[in-house]
Protein backbone atom coordinates (compact mmCIF):
# COMPACT_ATOMS: atom_id res chain seq x y z
CA UNK A 1 0.00 0.00 0.00
CA UNK A 2 1.29 3.45 -0.84
CA UNK A 3 1.11 6.09 1.83
CA UNK A 4 1.07 9.45 0.18
CA UNK A 5 -0.55 12.79 0.14
CA UNK A 6 -1.06 15.07 -2.85
CA UNK A 7 -2.76 18.41 -2.64
CA UNK A 8 -3.67 20.90 -5.35
CA UNK A 9 -4.31 24.19 -3.61
CA UNK A 10 -4.54 27.41 -5.60
CA UNK A 11 -4.64 31.01 -4.49
CA UNK A 12 -6.74 33.45 -6.48
CA UNK A 13 -3.71 35.60 -7.16
CA UNK A 14 -1.30 32.76 -8.02
CA UNK A 15 1.42 34.23 -10.23
CA UNK A 16 3.96 32.63 -12.50
CA UNK A 17 6.90 33.86 -10.39
CA UNK A 18 8.77 31.43 -8.17
CA UNK A 19 7.31 30.61 -4.79
CA UNK A 20 9.77 31.81 -2.17
CA UNK A 21 10.55 29.91 1.02
CA UNK A 22 11.10 31.70 4.34
CA UNK A 23 14.08 30.16 6.21
CA UNK A 24 12.81 31.63 9.50
CA UNK A 25 9.59 29.59 9.20
CA UNK A 26 11.29 26.42 7.97
CA UNK A 27 12.55 23.63 10.22
CA UNK A 28 13.02 19.87 10.53
CA UNK A 29 12.98 18.95 14.22
CA UNK A 30 12.10 16.25 16.74
CA UNK A 31 8.78 16.39 18.56
CA UNK A 32 7.50 14.13 21.33
CA UNK A 33 8.00 10.73 19.62
CA UNK A 34 7.54 12.50 16.27
CA UNK A 35 9.41 14.28 13.51
CA UNK A 36 7.95 17.67 12.65
CA UNK A 37 8.63 19.41 9.35
CA UNK A 38 7.59 23.02 8.79
CA UNK A 39 8.02 24.90 5.52
CA UNK A 40 6.99 28.54 5.18
CA UNK A 41 6.16 29.84 1.68
CA UNK A 42 5.09 33.26 0.45
CA UNK A 43 1.86 31.82 -0.98
CA UNK A 44 -0.14 28.63 -1.37
CA UNK A 45 1.09 26.28 -4.09
CA UNK A 46 0.54 22.63 -5.16
CA UNK A 47 2.69 20.05 -3.39
CA UNK A 48 2.95 16.32 -2.72
CA UNK A 49 4.47 14.37 0.18
CA UNK A 50 5.44 10.71 0.47
CA UNK A 51 8.01 8.36 2.01
CA UNK A 52 10.49 6.01 0.32
CA UNK A 53 12.32 2.99 1.67
CA UNK A 54 15.85 1.57 1.39
CA UNK A 55 17.11 4.04 2.46
CA UNK A 56 14.27 5.57 4.46
CA UNK A 57 13.46 9.14 3.47
CA UNK A 58 10.69 11.70 3.32
CA UNK A 59 10.14 13.41 -0.04
CA UNK A 60 8.41 16.79 -0.46
CA UNK A 61 7.74 18.09 -3.97
CA UNK A 62 6.59 21.70 -4.36
CA UNK A 63 5.47 23.39 -7.56
CA UNK A 64 7.19 26.64 -8.46
CA UNK A 65 9.26 26.72 -5.27
CA UNK A 66 12.72 28.16 -4.94
CA UNK A 67 14.89 26.96 -2.06
CA UNK A 68 17.35 29.81 -2.61
CA UNK A 69 18.73 31.11 0.67
CA UNK A 70 17.89 27.95 2.60
CA UNK A 71 20.71 26.28 4.53
CA UNK A 72 20.20 22.56 5.21
CA UNK A 73 22.28 22.48 8.39
CA UNK A 74 20.54 25.47 9.97
CA UNK A 75 17.01 24.04 9.61
CA UNK A 76 17.88 20.55 10.89
CA UNK A 77 17.86 19.60 14.56
CA UNK A 78 17.22 16.49 16.64
CA UNK A 79 18.01 12.85 16.01
CA UNK A 80 15.15 11.48 13.90
CA UNK A 81 16.32 13.13 10.66
CA UNK A 82 19.91 12.69 9.52
CA UNK A 83 20.22 15.03 6.55
CA UNK A 84 18.28 17.39 4.29
CA UNK A 85 18.82 18.01 0.57
CA UNK A 86 16.88 20.12 -1.89
CA UNK A 87 17.01 21.39 -5.44
CA UNK A 88 15.23 21.43 -8.83
CA UNK A 89 13.44 18.21 -9.73
CA UNK A 90 11.82 18.83 -13.11
CA UNK A 91 10.67 21.95 -14.96
CA UNK A 92 8.41 23.87 -12.59
CA UNK A 93 8.95 21.66 -9.54
CA UNK A 94 11.52 21.44 -6.73
CA UNK A 95 12.18 18.63 -4.27
CA UNK A 96 13.27 18.36 -0.64
CA UNK A 97 14.55 14.99 0.60
CA UNK A 98 14.90 14.28 4.32
CA UNK A 99 16.90 11.21 5.34
CA UNK A 100 15.17 9.44 8.22
CA UNK A 101 17.14 7.86 11.05
CA UNK A 102 14.29 5.48 11.94
CA UNK A 103 10.97 4.24 10.52
CA UNK A 104 8.51 7.15 10.56
CA UNK A 105 5.18 7.32 8.73
CA UNK A 106 3.19 10.39 7.71
CA UNK A 107 0.53 11.09 10.31
CA UNK A 108 -0.46 14.62 9.26
CA UNK A 109 0.29 16.87 6.32
CA UNK A 110 -1.37 20.06 5.24
CA UNK A 111 -0.83 23.53 3.84
CA UNK A 112 -2.80 26.45 5.23
CA UNK A 113 -2.90 30.15 4.45
CA UNK A 114 -0.92 32.27 6.90
CA UNK A 115 -0.32 35.94 7.46
CA UNK A 116 3.08 35.63 5.80
CA UNK A 117 1.79 33.45 2.94
CA UNK A 118 1.33 29.70 3.49
CA UNK A 119 2.59 27.12 5.98
CA UNK A 120 3.15 23.47 5.08
CA UNK A 121 3.28 21.24 8.17
CA UNK A 122 4.14 17.53 8.11
CA UNK A 123 4.18 15.31 11.21
CA UNK A 124 5.61 11.78 11.15
CA UNK A 125 4.98 9.13 13.81
CA UNK A 126 7.19 6.22 14.76
CA UNK A 127 6.39 2.87 13.13
CA UNK A 128 7.82 -0.61 12.76
CA UNK A 129 10.14 -1.30 9.81
CA UNK A 130 7.43 -3.50 8.30
CA UNK A 131 4.75 -0.80 8.59
CA UNK A 132 7.08 1.79 7.09
CA UNK A 133 7.95 -0.43 4.12
CA UNK A 134 4.27 -1.21 3.57
CA UNK A 135 3.30 2.46 3.40
CA UNK A 136 6.31 3.77 1.50
CA UNK A 137 6.22 4.54 -2.21
CA UNK A 138 5.82 7.33 -4.75
CA UNK A 139 2.32 8.47 -5.71
CA UNK A 140 0.80 6.67 -8.71
CA UNK A 141 0.95 9.75 -10.90
CA UNK A 142 1.14 8.65 -14.56
CA UNK A 143 3.71 10.58 -16.54
CA UNK A 144 5.47 12.09 -13.50
CA UNK A 145 8.63 10.06 -13.89
CA UNK A 146 8.79 10.24 -17.66
CA UNK A 147 9.54 13.91 -18.06
CA UNK A 148 11.82 14.96 -20.87
CA UNK A 149 10.56 18.42 -21.81
CA UNK A 150 11.12 17.45 -25.45
CA UNK A 151 8.59 18.44 -28.10
CA UNK A 152 6.88 15.20 -29.29
CA UNK A 153 6.56 16.52 -32.86
CA UNK A 154 10.27 17.36 -33.04
CA UNK A 155 11.03 13.92 -31.64
CA UNK A 156 8.87 12.24 -34.25
CA UNK A 157 10.51 14.23 -37.06
CA UNK A 158 13.97 13.27 -35.82
CA UNK A 159 13.00 9.62 -35.56
CA UNK A 160 11.85 9.65 -39.21
CA UNK A 161 14.89 11.52 -40.51
CA UNK A 162 17.91 9.86 -42.09
CA UNK A 163 20.26 11.85 -39.88
CA UNK A 164 22.54 10.07 -37.44
CA UNK A 165 20.97 10.99 -34.08
CA UNK A 166 23.26 11.20 -31.07
CA UNK A 167 21.56 11.54 -27.70
CA UNK A 168 23.93 13.19 -25.22
CA UNK A 169 23.04 12.58 -21.59
CA UNK A 170 24.69 14.94 -19.07
CA UNK A 171 24.60 12.92 -15.86
CA UNK A 172 22.87 14.00 -12.66
CA UNK A 173 21.05 17.35 -12.33
CA UNK A 174 18.61 19.10 -10.01
CA UNK A 175 18.22 17.28 -6.72
CA UNK A 176 21.20 15.10 -7.70
CA UNK A 177 24.32 17.29 -8.17
CA UNK A 178 26.66 14.32 -8.59
CA UNK A 179 30.23 14.70 -7.38
CA UNK A 180 31.22 18.08 -5.92
CA UNK A 181 34.90 18.95 -5.66
CA UNK A 182 36.79 22.24 -5.67
CA UNK A 183 33.60 24.24 -6.06
CA UNK A 184 32.62 22.33 -9.23
CA UNK A 185 29.43 20.26 -9.47
CA UNK A 186 29.52 17.25 -11.76
CA UNK A 187 25.96 18.00 -12.94
CA UNK A 188 26.89 21.54 -14.04
CA UNK A 189 30.17 20.56 -15.67
CA UNK A 190 28.62 17.68 -17.63
CA UNK A 191 25.78 19.91 -18.84
CA UNK A 192 28.34 22.42 -20.13
CA UNK A 193 30.29 19.64 -21.84
CA UNK A 194 27.08 18.23 -23.36
CA UNK A 195 26.08 21.61 -24.78
CA UNK A 196 29.53 22.08 -26.30
CA UNK A 197 29.42 18.57 -27.76
CA UNK A 198 26.04 19.30 -29.33
CA UNK A 199 27.40 22.39 -31.08
CA UNK A 200 30.33 20.41 -32.51
CA UNK A 201 28.17 17.48 -33.65
CA UNK A 202 25.42 19.63 -35.17
CA UNK A 203 28.04 21.30 -37.35
CA UNK A 204 28.51 17.95 -39.13
CA UNK A 205 26.28 17.25 -42.10
CA UNK A 206 23.82 14.44 -41.47
CA UNK A 207 24.33 14.46 -37.68
CA UNK A 208 21.82 15.65 -35.08
CA UNK A 209 22.61 15.94 -31.37
CA UNK A 210 19.87 15.84 -28.72
CA UNK A 211 20.35 16.54 -25.00
CA UNK A 212 18.40 14.67 -22.33
CA UNK A 213 18.39 17.86 -20.26
CA UNK A 214 19.34 21.45 -21.02
CA UNK A 215 19.05 22.88 -17.50
CA UNK A 216 19.85 21.98 -13.90
CA UNK A 217 16.82 19.72 -13.45
CA UNK A 218 16.40 16.12 -12.37
CA UNK A 219 15.54 13.69 -15.17
CA UNK A 220 15.01 10.04 -14.08
CA UNK A 221 17.21 7.48 -15.79
CA UNK A 222 14.18 5.79 -17.33
CA UNK A 223 13.07 9.12 -18.82
CA UNK A 224 16.48 9.63 -20.41
CA UNK A 225 16.11 6.29 -22.17
CA UNK A 226 12.54 7.11 -23.18
CA UNK A 227 13.68 10.32 -24.86
CA UNK A 228 16.38 8.42 -26.76
CA UNK A 229 13.75 6.06 -28.13
CA UNK A 230 11.42 8.93 -29.01
CA UNK A 231 14.03 10.58 -31.23
CA UNK A 232 15.22 7.32 -32.78
CA UNK A 233 18.71 7.43 -31.28
CA UNK A 234 21.53 5.87 -33.29
CA UNK A 235 23.90 6.35 -30.36
CA UNK A 236 23.42 7.20 -26.68
CA UNK A 237 26.32 8.89 -24.87
CA UNK A 238 26.17 9.42 -21.09
CA UNK A 239 28.59 11.93 -19.54
CA UNK A 240 30.08 11.73 -16.05
CA UNK A 241 33.14 12.84 -14.09
CA UNK A 242 33.90 10.52 -11.20
CA UNK A 243 35.14 11.34 -7.71
CA UNK A 244 36.95 8.99 -5.36
CA UNK A 245 38.09 9.32 -1.78
CA UNK A 246 41.70 9.25 -2.95
CA UNK A 247 42.92 11.84 -5.45
CA UNK A 248 45.57 9.94 -7.42
CA UNK A 249 43.20 8.38 -10.00
CA UNK A 250 43.30 10.33 -13.28
CA UNK A 251 42.14 10.26 -16.85
CA UNK A 252 39.15 9.54 -19.04
CA UNK A 253 37.60 6.11 -19.57
CA UNK A 254 34.76 4.64 -21.64
CA UNK A 255 32.22 2.18 -20.26
CA UNK A 256 30.01 -0.30 -22.07
CA UNK A 257 27.46 -2.66 -20.54
CA UNK A 258 28.77 -5.59 -18.57
CA UNK A 259 26.59 -8.73 -18.43
CA UNK A 260 27.88 -9.58 -14.95
CA UNK A 261 28.27 -6.25 -13.16
CA UNK A 262 31.91 -5.70 -14.05
CA UNK A 263 34.71 -5.07 -11.57
CA UNK A 264 34.31 -3.92 -7.98
CA UNK A 265 35.44 -0.44 -9.09
CA UNK A 266 32.76 -0.42 -11.78
CA UNK A 267 30.08 -1.42 -9.28
CA UNK A 268 31.11 1.41 -6.97
CA UNK A 269 30.94 3.83 -9.89
CA UNK A 270 27.42 2.64 -10.72
CA UNK A 271 26.36 3.21 -7.11
CA UNK A 272 27.77 6.74 -7.12
CA UNK A 273 26.29 7.79 -10.46
CA UNK A 274 22.85 6.28 -9.88
CA UNK A 275 22.44 7.64 -6.37
CA UNK A 276 20.17 10.39 -7.72
CA UNK A 277 17.51 7.96 -8.86
CA UNK A 278 17.66 6.31 -5.46
CA UNK A 279 17.06 9.71 -3.85
CA UNK A 280 14.20 10.45 -6.19
CA UNK A 281 12.63 7.06 -5.69
CA UNK A 282 12.88 5.65 -9.20
CA UNK A 283 13.03 1.85 -9.27
CA UNK A 284 16.02 0.82 -11.37
CA UNK A 285 15.29 -2.89 -10.99
CA UNK A 286 11.96 -3.32 -12.73
CA UNK A 287 11.31 -6.97 -13.44
CA UNK A 288 10.88 -8.26 -16.96
CA UNK A 289 9.07 -11.37 -18.07
CA UNK A 290 11.05 -14.12 -19.76
CA UNK A 291 9.80 -13.31 -23.26
CA UNK A 292 10.74 -9.63 -22.98
CA UNK A 293 14.14 -10.55 -21.56
CA UNK A 294 14.79 -12.98 -24.38
CA UNK A 295 13.84 -10.38 -27.01
CA UNK A 296 16.11 -7.78 -25.39
CA UNK A 297 18.97 -10.27 -25.32
CA UNK A 298 18.48 -10.89 -29.04
CA UNK A 299 18.55 -7.16 -29.75
CA UNK A 300 21.66 -6.70 -27.60
CA UNK A 301 23.38 -9.38 -29.66
CA UNK A 302 23.64 -6.64 -32.30
CA UNK A 303 23.78 -3.39 -30.31
CA UNK A 304 26.16 -4.77 -27.66
CA UNK A 305 29.05 -5.51 -30.02
CA UNK A 306 28.35 -2.24 -31.84
CA UNK A 307 28.65 -0.32 -28.55
CA UNK A 308 31.95 -2.01 -27.84
CA UNK A 309 33.28 -1.11 -31.31
CA UNK A 310 32.21 2.49 -30.78
CA UNK A 311 33.84 2.57 -27.35
CA UNK A 312 37.13 1.25 -28.77
CA UNK A 313 37.02 3.87 -31.54
CA UNK A 314 36.25 6.60 -29.02
CA UNK A 315 39.24 5.64 -26.90
CA UNK A 316 41.45 5.90 -30.00
CA UNK A 317 39.93 9.30 -30.89
CA UNK A 318 40.44 10.61 -27.36
CA UNK A 319 44.06 9.55 -27.49
CA UNK A 320 44.50 11.20 -30.90
CA UNK A 321 43.06 14.46 -29.52
CA UNK A 322 45.53 14.45 -26.65
CA UNK A 323 43.04 13.61 -23.91
CA UNK A 324 44.70 11.98 -20.93
CA UNK A 325 43.32 8.46 -20.56
CA UNK A 326 43.02 6.39 -17.43
CA UNK A 327 45.37 3.42 -17.09
CA UNK A 328 42.32 1.24 -17.78
CA UNK A 329 40.40 3.31 -20.36
CA UNK A 330 38.00 0.56 -21.55
CA UNK A 331 35.69 -0.59 -18.79
CA UNK A 332 32.40 -2.41 -18.30
CA UNK A 333 29.63 -1.83 -15.77
CA UNK A 334 25.90 -2.33 -15.29
CA UNK A 335 24.84 1.29 -15.58
CA UNK A 336 21.11 1.72 -16.14
CA UNK A 337 21.77 4.09 -19.06
CA UNK A 338 23.69 1.33 -20.87
CA UNK A 339 20.95 -1.29 -20.73
CA UNK A 340 18.94 -0.26 -23.81
CA UNK A 341 18.67 -3.06 -26.34
CA UNK A 342 17.56 -0.98 -29.34
CA UNK A 343 20.57 1.34 -29.75
CA UNK A 344 24.27 1.25 -28.77
CA UNK A 345 25.16 3.11 -25.58
CA UNK A 346 28.45 4.22 -24.07
CA UNK A 347 29.31 6.13 -20.91
CA UNK A 348 32.18 8.60 -20.90
CA UNK A 349 33.96 9.21 -17.62
CA UNK A 350 35.56 12.49 -18.66
CA UNK A 351 37.99 12.40 -15.74
CA UNK A 352 38.09 12.51 -11.96
CA UNK A 353 36.80 15.58 -10.17
CA UNK A 354 38.61 14.25 -7.10
CA UNK A 355 41.91 14.86 -8.90
CA UNK A 356 43.00 18.51 -8.98
CA UNK A 357 44.77 18.14 -12.34
CA UNK A 358 41.80 16.50 -14.05
CA UNK A 359 39.51 19.07 -12.50
CA UNK A 360 41.64 21.93 -13.81
CA UNK A 361 41.65 20.49 -17.35
CA UNK A 362 37.88 19.89 -17.41
CA UNK A 363 37.30 23.44 -16.18
CA UNK A 364 38.88 24.83 -19.37
CA UNK A 365 37.13 25.20 -22.73
CA UNK A 366 40.04 23.57 -24.56
CA UNK A 367 40.14 20.61 -22.18
CA UNK A 368 36.47 19.91 -22.87
CA UNK A 369 36.84 20.67 -26.59
CA UNK A 370 39.27 17.79 -27.01
CA UNK A 371 36.62 15.39 -25.71
CA UNK A 372 34.00 16.95 -28.00
CA UNK A 373 36.27 16.63 -31.03
CA UNK A 374 36.99 12.99 -30.17
CA UNK A 375 33.28 12.21 -30.08
CA UNK A 376 32.81 14.13 -33.36
CA UNK A 377 35.55 12.11 -35.09
CA UNK A 378 34.02 8.86 -33.87
CA UNK A 379 30.50 9.82 -34.92
CA UNK A 380 31.62 11.00 -38.37
CA UNK A 381 33.05 7.53 -39.00
CA UNK A 382 29.83 5.91 -37.80
CA UNK A 383 27.57 8.17 -39.86
CA UNK A 384 29.28 7.42 -43.19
Amino acid sequence: MIRWLMAFLFAANLATAQVAIDPARTSVSDGWWTLEVALGFDRITPYRVFTLDDPRRLVIDVEGASFAGLDADSILSGDRAEAVRFGPLRPGWSRMVIDLAEPLVIAQAGMVAAEAGADLTIILDRASPEAFADKAGAPPDPGWDVVTGFDPKVAADLAKSEDFVVVIDPGHGGIDPGAVRGGIKEADLMLLLAMEMAVVLNAQEGVQAVLTRDADVFVPLAARMTLARQVGADLFVSLHADALEEDDARGASIYTLSPDGGSAAARRSVERHERGDLLAGVDLHATEDRVATALMDLARAETGPEARRIADALVASLQAQGVLLNGNPRRQGQFAVLTAADFPSVLIEAGFLSNAQDRAVLATAEGRARISRALRDTVVLLAR
